[in-house]
């Protein structure tokens, strides 16, 4: 095994194969995220989405909601989001922190032809995504493009934390071209 750890480029690189990983494979642990936002009351939020695309050249990484889920309330309040990831085997933990921008409607429905029949079921649920229900089963699931949402999260800032024998971690800034610098873990 190289000791990718070691470096500040190094380390970059493997969060970003992780995370190219978690996209191609379901069972990666980089495939669901913690993903955090803050309501517009200002509570945080916490939820686990589903990883659907890892850009390392563009910096962005891409989730898939449904236009009408709560979430998309607070990113049009604060377009900010934070995602995190910790892959056990790799011992990394991966924290991003992002600007997000909403796509919907015709511009993403090339993504939509490509979602499988029945994940699209997550897409088009009546009542909307948290509306109160009489029961657990008060819903109806119909798969509708319209309700499609694709979340482009541009990555600001990237903290890695690598718990081998000794910590090391690490923080990138878009800022400043992903040039990295330690940081006491």
């Amino acid at each position: 095994m190289s000791d990718w750890f070691a470096t500040l480029q190094g380390l970059h690189a493997q969060a970003w194969d992780l995370l190219g990983k978690g996209v191609r494979d379901a069972s990666h642990p980089c495939r669901l995220p913690t993903v955090a936002t803050v309501s517009p009351d200002g509570w945080p939020e916490a939820r686990t989405m589903v990883l659907r695309s890892a850009d390392p050249a563009a910096g962005v990484v891409m989730l898939h909601t449904d236009l009408y889920s709560t979430k998309l309330a607070s990113l049009q309040s604060n377009p900010r989001i934070a995602l995190h990831v910790w892959d056990a085997e790799a011992a990394l933990q991966i924290r991003l922190q992002a600007e997000v921008t909403i796509a919907s409607g015709a511009s993403v429905r090339d993504l939509w032809d490509k979602i499988p029949d029945h994940a699209r079921e997550s897409y088009g649920v009546t009542p909307p995504p948290g509306v109160p229900i009489l029961d657990a089963l008060g819903y109806v699931k119909a798969p509708d493009p319209a309700t499609f949402a694709v979340l482009l999260c541009e990555v600001m800032r990237i903290d890695l934390v690598h718990l081998g024998e000794k910590h090391r971690r690490a923080a990138y800034v878009r800022s400043d071209d992903w040039a990295g610098q330690w940081l006491s873990p």
